[in-house]
């Protein structure tokens, strides 16, 4: 029993692992996007019209 609590814990841990490791891909991902939007969202009058607020 014990060697099966033991082996829940690994996967569980391997699985909280591979998901927070794609959430930090994600995450850079969306950044280099925003980043992008940034730059180019601003116009030739140099008003920034990347968000409409």
């Amino acid at each position: 029993m014990l060697i099966l609590l033991l082996l829940l814990i690994v996967l569980l841990m391997a699985g909280v692992g591979f998901t927070l490791h794609f959430l930090w891909i994600a995450a850079a991902v969306l950044f280099a996007l925003w980043l992008v939007g940034f730059a180019l969202g601003r116009g030739a009058g140099g008003r920034h019209r990347f968000y409409r607020w």
